[in-house]
């Protein structure tokens, strides 16, 4: 008889129990959040929850208003799920795939799949699959629904949703709120936040498959530092290990790597290397000796160990849905990070199997799995193999650098695997059509959790004109993630390789993003607290603008500005006097690849100094730009902390408040640290007033009040605004 684990026979106690005594299958299990059972749903083949942090218990009764209720049925072998939405109601989310902003009259198939510049499904099923829409109503109200189960599924987005699965008969979670933000709030509590990230991170990351030997690496860091091009990481691809073996490093190529990260180390780069699921088939190789003597691998219909070709050539595959698989997983990093490697990138973990049954592993094959999950098939786990894969990694990391905030990138991922890793949109083309593909891509995963991710700066596959690099690493600059990358025998495409010009849009565009440090660092820790996005679609300016619900050339990056690429056509932009600023001295509105950056009145933006790394991050002096609303008050805050450790979960973090308001013939400013027990240095701080004719600035000052009296002409723009 099959073991069945505690949890997932309390749960089918609760199911059971809410069925027959209580009469239904829905109820709340959250304020304005309900769950639908269909009556075929057994817990058994659907629990535990990949997406949820906890199985949900019931909160209250379903009011009897509800309108947002799920019709379940089968069809032709489908567990199927409808849902009845309003006519003009605005659809997003569904993850990682392409198209449009607006994902309206669109089929989003999740199965997840190595698929080499979109050119498989229309590049409607890509490497991650994200079970989730988000709907907005005419009036800004919003919902979201979770169609909670991990099996290949299809999702139709007509004004009847469908969710059609695979799988067992599944249940369906709805969230209802006010507004887009208040979904992505609670959706956050289901599925758990995005971990701040490591300060680090945040900067410029130079990547390519691969930079190889180690005497190439060091040429790399060393022409970014030369020409006085920001950088803060550089990434190892498959050709550092032996044989492509992982937790190996070659010896010829790269025979000390130790030595390595400590020469990028000491010119403030920080290391990135790849690690891949599948394991070398080679009884003389560790990682797969361990593996195999404690039966760890993904088994074949009939017990026997998998094999399928990956880089290394023949290859078994971790079983990482067993937490044992996992645990011992994590083990593998500690001598690995005490080389000196900061970061670790891994790929292939749909998983890609060369020549497999549409590029995987068969779907019979057998996961033992362990603990809360139950055996199964790979059908039912394929989608969130990656997931668990980075789930073990970030416990690997933690173990051996507990006092250090991990950074985990990963191809491969599932709802609500935001919080064990980063991501980046896959194998892209260095086109303009793929380059203009990456808001939308972007902004609907980050508005189906995974906030920081991003694509390939240029493109992976081919080779970017100097003019589309110099426009797509300008764009670069406001994405989460920011990373340059391209494939083995294409272009060198580093800033220089393009020329004087482009290095020089380069320099530009990365002195930007270093100076709006201060201000991304203080919205992702707001994101990592409510679930708001980085990188946000233009209606979130105003919901209920109905002009700018498809609009999806133009962005914000963040709360308060407002960013309009050069190649943007007609775009629809928020009402209101959104000011263009200069971040670097740069004139936003003529520059030929800049975007334009405006700033949203009553909003203000801290900017930091322009520096070649995050190590010289400092709020030792801070810009702070001021875009007063029509009643002449704006408001901003300034996040810090350690940048790199946990203190931050234990109050060891600062806000800092910024108010400002215009009377008759002055400007009153308060700067106030209203939150943390974080200690900092007094800050120089310099005042720039944004109006329609430039910035106004005033000198630097240690000063935490101000009571500015401004020349006339001045004075006379923030009264005619």
């Amino acid at each position: 008889m099959k073991k069945i684990s505690i949890p997932i026979l309390m749960a089918i106690l609760i199911f059971s129990t809410l069925s027959k005594v209580c009469g239904q299958s829905s109820y709340l299990i959250d304020e304005n959040v309900a769950v639908f059972y269909p009556k075929n749903f057994v817990a058994e083949k659907n629990l535990p929850s990949f997406a949820l942090l906890e199985e949900p218990v019931k909160y209250g009764e379903l009011p009897e208003d509800w309108s947002i209720i799920p019709e379940f049925y089968s069809k032709d072998g489908y567990s199927c799920a409808d849902i009845v939405t309003e006519e003009g109601t605005s659809f997003y989310g569904t993850g990682e795939v392409t198209g449009p902003l607006l994902r309206n009259k669109q089929t989003v198939r999740l199965y997840n799949h190595d698929n080499p510049a979109y050119r498989n499904d229309d590049g409607k099923r890509l490497y991650q699959s994200q079970p989730w829409v988000l709907c907005v109503r005419k009036d800004g109200s919003s919902y979201g629904i979770i169609f909670d189960n991990t099996y290949k599924q299809e999702i139709v987005t007509n004004q009847t949703i469908t969710a059609k699965s695979e799988g067992p008969a599944f249940r369906v979670i709805v969230i209802e709120k006010n507004n887009p933000a208040e979904v992505l709030k609670e959706l956050t509590v289901l599925t758990g936040n995005v971990p701040l990230p490591p300060m680090w991170s945040l900067g410029f990351h130079q990547c390519r498959w691969s930079y190889e030997p180690d005497l190439r690496v060091k040429e790399i860091a060393d022409g970014f530092r030369s020409r006085n091009l920001p950088c803060d990481a550089i990434w190892m691809d498959i050709d550092y290990m032996e044989g492509f073996r992982v937790f190996t490093f070659d010896k010829n190529k790269f025979s000390d790597p130790k030595e390595l990260n400590n020469y990028l180390h000491d010119k403030n780069f920080k290391s990135v290397y790849m690690i891949d699921p599948g394991v070398k088939v080679d009884p003389d190789y560790f990682v797969y000796q361990q593996a195999q003597a404690r039966d760890l691998f993904v088994k074949t219909p009939d017990g026997k160990e998998y094999n399928g070709e990956v880089w290394p050539g023949d290859c078994a595959f971790p079983d990482f849905l067993n937490p044992e698989t996992r645990s011992w997983w994590a083990t593998l990093y500690k001598d690995y990070m005490a080389t000196g490697i900061d970061g670790v990138w891994n790929d292939m973990n749909e998983p890609s199997v060369f020549g497999g049954p549409d590029g995987t592993m068969p779907a019979e094959n057998i996961h033992m799995a362990g603990g809360d999950v139950p055996e199964d098939t790979h059908a039912r786990y394929h989608n969130v193999y990656g997931m668990n894969m980075i789930r073990a990694t970030r416990q690997g990391i933690l173990d051996a650098n507990p006092d250090k905030r991990p950074f985990v990138l990963s191809r491969a991922n599932f709802l609500g695997g935001h919080r064990y890793g980063a991501t980046w949109t896959g194998d892209n083309d260095g086109t303009w059509e793929h380059l203009k593909l990456s808001i939308p891509m972007t902004i609907n995963l980050s508005l189906s959790g995974q906030l920081f991710n991003g694509p390939d700066i240029a493109g992976f596959f081919n080779d970017a004109s100097p003019e589309l690099y110099g426009h797509w690493i300008s764009l670069g600059t406001f994405y989460p993630f920011y990373r340059g990358h391209t494939v083995k025998g294409s272009k060198d495409q580093e800033p220089w390789e393009f020329g004087p010009e482009i290095e020089s849009v380069a320099r530009m565009a990365l002195n930007r993003r270093y100076r709006l440090l201060p201000y991304l660092y203080t919205a992702f820790y707001n994101g990592s607290k409510t679930g708001m996005p980085i990188m946000q679609p233009a209606f979130f300016a105003d919901y209920t603008d109905q002009s700018l619900r498809g609009e999806q050339e133009a962005f914000l990056f963040g709360n308060d500005l407002l960013i309009i690429p050069k190649w943007a056509k007609n775009p629809s932009l928020p009402k209101g006097n959104w000011r263009s600023i200069s971040i670097c001295g740069e004139d936003s509105k003529t520059d030929t690849y800049l975007p334009d950056v405006r700033m949203r009145p009553g909003s203000i933006v801290p900017l930091g100094n322009i520096i070649q790394n995050t190590e010289e991050y400092s709020t030792d002096s801070i810009t702070v730009l001021i875009a007063l609303d029509e009643e002449g008050e704006a408001i901003g805050q300034m996040y810090h902390d350690d940048l790199n450790n946990y203190q931050y979960l234990e109050d060891g973090y600062s806000i800092t408040s910024f108010k400002a308001k215009a009377s008759k013939d002055r400007l009153k400013i308060s700067i106030e640290k209203t939150d943390g027990s974080y200690s900092i240095k007094d800050t120089q701080y310099r005042i720039g007033v944004v109006t329609n004719q430039g910035i106004h600035y005033t000198d630097w000052s240690t000063k935490t009040n101000y009571n500015l009296k401004w020349i006339p002409d001045v004075v006379g723009e923030i009264y005619s605004l």
